[in-house]
């Protein structure tokens, strides 16, 4: 299912608000879309945007005019996309935005769009910046914001915006799809926690850096199953060498706590959700005595992530926090 799909069969709020809005000649300069963890914020983001620009819109986005093309291929001038889960937008980025989009439209359809995905980790001179843009937005300039966290936006900046929101699938049948897609079992159990939609999912899957990330993590678990020595050389030989970049220390930090998280339910009885791997779980539940303290030592950690901390020395770290007897 491709996002048009999605957002008209998954999300048909969303949708029939926009259809609206593009009918009536009504669009608001400013949308916020929310949604938990899981939810396809950045694609939903990108493709209402798409939809403002588009060639042949009907009303939404049609995906494959030279437009739509462009816009997928970081090509088209009058749309601007900034990525707070890569990194922390800055007052630098956002006077960056605010000056390009004080020029003319280079395109001939004079509508200009920018989006801030993950708006929620701005730095709050960046946030004081875009709040005075939103308050005076130049013509024909529309802004759509995305987070996962609400409470961490500005509520100045949530009363200049129209609210959406994405709902989430129950994760049973996300997993029922992607496995209908051809998803294994164990791929679609670890990523329907991250990923609530099955064709975004079973693209993930085809990527070399999340294949490489779950051999990683599975790699170390399996020595942290083992001793401590093991651990500490799988960490440095495998782990530290091959993760690049915050998105990927964040996911394999996530995905190490769903491991301990149903490694500590298995080992009081409870039920599992990633039950592919009741291997894996059963010799973490032996093997580590502190699992509940394990679990807040590795979230605690993951928070530091945002501080900018070395990843190498976090990593090193969190083996020996894992290893404590």
């Amino acid at each position: 299912m491709g996002i048009a799909a999605y957002v008209k069969n998954k999300q048909p709020f969303v949708y029939q608000t926009f259809c609206h809005a593009l009918k009536e000649g009504r669009v608001a300069h400013a949308y916020f879309l929310s949604g938990e963890a899981g939810t396809p914020l950045k694609e939903v983001a990108i493709y209402l945007a798409k939809s403002l620009l588009c060639d042949k819109p009907d009303p939404m986005a049609c995906e494959v005019c030279t437009t739509c093309a462009r816009i997928d291929k970081g090509d088209y001038p009058d749309f601007v996309f900034y990525d707070g889960e890569e990194e922390t937008v800055k007052k630098e980025a956002i006077t960056t935005l605010i000056s390009s989009l004080a020029r003319t439209s280079l395109e001939a359809k004079g509508t200009m769009v920018y989006v801030i995905n993950h708006v929620e980790n701005m730095k709050a001179e960046a946030a004081n910046s875009l709040l005075k843009f939103l308050e005076e937005p130049p013509a024909n300039t529309y802004a759509i914001l995305t987070s996962q966290n609400e409470e961490r936006v500005l509520p100045t900046i949530l009363s200049r915006c129209e609210k959406l929101r994405l709902l989430l699938a129950p994760r049973s049948e996300v997993i029922k799809e992607a496995v209908g897609l051809g998803v294994e079992q164990e791929d679609a159990e670890l990523l329907s926690h991250f990923i609530n939609d099955a064709g975004l999912l079973k693209t993930e899957t085809s990527k070399e850096d999340y294949a490489l990330l779950k051999e990683n993590l599975l790699n170390f678990l399996d020595a942290l199953s083992q001793t401590k020595a093991f651990a500490r050389y799988t960490m440095e030989k495998d782990v530290i060498p091959n993760i690049k970049g915050k998105p990927a220390l964040r996911l394999f930090f996530d995905m190490l706590s769903l491991f301990l998280k149903d490694a500590l339910a298995l080992k009081r009885g409870d039920s599992i959700y990633l039950s592919a791997y009741a291997t894996i779980l059963s010799a973490l539940s032996q093997k580590l005595p502190k699992l509940e303290e394990n679990i807040v030592d590795v979230m605690t950690m993951r928070a530091e992530i945002e501080s900018n901390i070395n990843p190498g020395l976090l990593l090193t770290h969190l083996v020996y926090v894992l290893s404590k007897e």
